[in-house]
């Protein structure tokens, strides 16, 4: 029997060139899958009413270390030096899988709740096979759309992080790819967490990029965030190992030179950009125009709700506002006209959905709301004050909403925030994370 949910006159921003936006528009899912998207559309299904609302493609999050959500906020000040410290070499050795598994399950709703329906999970927590478990079962049971990158165990800041001589366990790795991502198509998929030169001896090094692709998962490393580490030249490191591919994504980027720039660009590579935590923790300026000026199609993300928000608004209007103050402040300086902006609100959005989808490797089922592809779509209230009156829809999307305006999100045709409340067991989920913090902060108390 075919279930058809049918979005009814809404103002739809497909992200799809050949749709184009709709003031009053129609989506019709089937099965889970996008059916069709017209101005009006007849049909036999359950139809939701979108009058008033906003009807766009589910932001997709190309970089998140879910298992923090459980120490949210605990280093609002901190630098990515002071990160490394607090975070990866105090309370990350403590996790245990429950931890993760609570963190998972929170940041996964999180994410959800605010609109994001697509999650790359960089998960560096695996101090034990249970771990990779724990977090696995929660993104599942959450219903969002996720990549999860299975990444190193964080139980010694020396041992895992300067030239680091451990590499991920091969052999666990195969388990889970065997046991939980056998297949491609599922609405969980798989890929390597890796930390790259730098942090690890080149055998190191090859011998992750080696497994990823004896598995055929796809890589992703952080680079070039801040100075000392674009010294590293990881990417022209990773050149010279014979190493670059279009399998892997490149985190943050904030201080590659040219040269690596055109590497990553010629071997067909993505990047993800994490514009909050890159001005704030000293990373260096998000560098989005940089990766279009070579022909790259950046995408945003959340990185660590320890110090920043976990929504995409907050990503989309810190790389917004972080390009147009370098512009104007390069112009400045140089006594210069300041240049029309390439850099526009739609083309925010455009980054934070399409852009992610292809980043995530998942463009062909998601980031546009095309006919054939799974429906994961969000609706946002436009009459809410904040939002309202609408001028420009996509502007009013990037600059002028909030997580408070998400009222319908669905995964895959799945309903899993309805009216503005998520479908899930909230008062659960925080429940446990709640239980994970106290555990967390005990635990560090007795140390």
């Amino acid at each position: 029997m075919t279930v058809r949910t049918l979005l009814r006159a809404g103002h739809v921003i497909s992200m799809d060139p050949d749709i184009g936006d709709l003031p009053r528009g129609d989506v019709l899912i089937e099965d889970g899958r996008i059916a069709a998207v017209r101005p009006e559309i007849s049909a036999d299904a359950e139809a939701l009413d979108m009058t008033g609302r906003i009807v766009i493609p589910g932001f997709v999050d190309t970089h998140r270390h879910t298992w923090e959500a459980s120490i949210r906020g605990v280093a609002p000040d901190a630098t990515l030096d002071d990160y490394f410290v607090g975070i990866l070499d105090t309370f990350a050795p403590l996790y245990t899988p429950e931890d993760v598994y609570a963190a998972n399950l929170a940041g996964a709703l999180e994410c959800l709740n605010a609109g994001i329906t697509t999650l790359v999970d960089w998960s560096h927590i695996n101090n034990t096979p249970e771990h990779p478990d724990a977090a696995i079962r929660a993104l599942a049971e959450s219903g969002i759309r996720a990549q999860y990158a299975y990444g190193s165990a964080n139980t010694s800041l020396a041992d895992y992080w300067f030239e680091s001589k451990i590499a991920i366990p091969g052999d666990d790795v195969r388990r889970i790819r065997a046991e939980y991502f056998a297949s491609d198509d599922s609405l969980l998929t798989m890929g390597l967490a890796t930390r790259g030169p730098g942090f690890c001896v080149n055998d190191v090094v090859t011998a992750e990029w080696g497994l990823a692709r004896e598995l055929d998962i796809p890589l992703t490393v952080h680079v070039g965030m801040g100075r000392l580490a674009g010294r590293f030249g990881m990417v022209k490191q990773l050149h010279d190992l014979g190493l670059l591919g279009p399998d892997t994504t490149y985190i943050h980027c904030c201080y590659l030179s040219e040269e690596e720039w055109r590497m990553v660009a010629d071997s067909g590579g993505t990047v993800s950009v994490a514009p909050q935590v890159e001005t704030q923790m000293g990373h260096g300026w998000p560098p989005v125009m940089k990766a279009i000026e070579y022909g790259l199609r950046p995408s945003l993300s959340i990185d660590v709700v320890t110090t920043v928000p976990g929504d995409m608004f907050t990503q989309i209007r810190a790389a917004f506002g972080a390009e147009r103050a370098r512009v104007n402040a390069e112009c400045w300086q140089a006594d210069v006209p300041v240049p029309e902006a390439m850099l526009t609100a739609r083309r925010m959005l455009e980054i934070a959905t399409l852009n992610g989808a292809h980043v995530a490797g998942l463009e062909d089922r998601t980031g546009s709301l095309t006919p054939g592809k799974r429906a994961d779509v969000v609706a946002i209230d436009a009459t809410a004050l904040n939002v309202a009156p609408v001028h420009d829809a996509a502007a009013a999307v990037t600059l002028s909403a909030d997580v408070s305006n998400v009222d319908t999100v669905l995964v895959d045709g799945v309903i899993r925030k309805r009216d503005g409340k998520l479908t899930a067991d909230v008062a659960r989920a925080r429940r446990l994370v709640e239980e994970s913090r106290d555990r967390l902060l005990a635990a560090k108390a007795a140390r």
